[in-house]
């Protein structure tokens, strides 16, 4: 099986640049109802994920307590827990699956590390669990 039968496309997932401010990336979290967001450049390479642990822990660390400073703090300032390592396109299912099991969603890029989309947990899980349902 290839990981494209699970793939989400980047059309159809919120993602936010790498010059984003904290504001920013509250806002975006907040309408897609996201706890976690894949971090692009420019170019639309994948850089990394920022949580909303990551966040509330600066939060608490920096006493931000007022919204409008949150315009004034960029991405670069805020330290990310976890590492939400990516899988190539070509990655087998075992790698995807391992990676799964550590994160919410995995992130998926070509040959040159751009930003295809994602594979997320849940739909690995709801998958396995429909052919298990079918098994006699």
């Amino acid at each position: 099986m290839n990981i494209l039968f699970f793939l989400t496309p980047k059309s159809e997932v919120a993602y936010i640049e790498n010059d984003f401010s904290l504001r920013q990336i509250l806002e975006k979290m907040e309408r897609h109802r996201y706890s976690a967001i894949p971090i692009l450049s420019k170019k639309g390479e994948y850089i990394g994920t920022i949580t909303e642990g990551d966040i509330l822990w600066f939060c608490k660390q920096t006493s931000l307590s007022n919204i409008n400073n949150a315009e004034n703090i960029f991405l670069d300032e805020i330290p990310k827990r976890l590492e939400y390592a990516s899988v190539s396109i070509n990655s087998n299912m075992e790698d995807l699956i391992a990676r799964a099991m550590a994160q919410n969603f995995v992130p998926v890029v070509d040959d040159q590390n751009k930003f295809i989309g994602i594979v997320t947990r849940k739909d690995i899980i709801s998958y396995c669990y429909k052919k298990l349902a079918a098994q006699p």
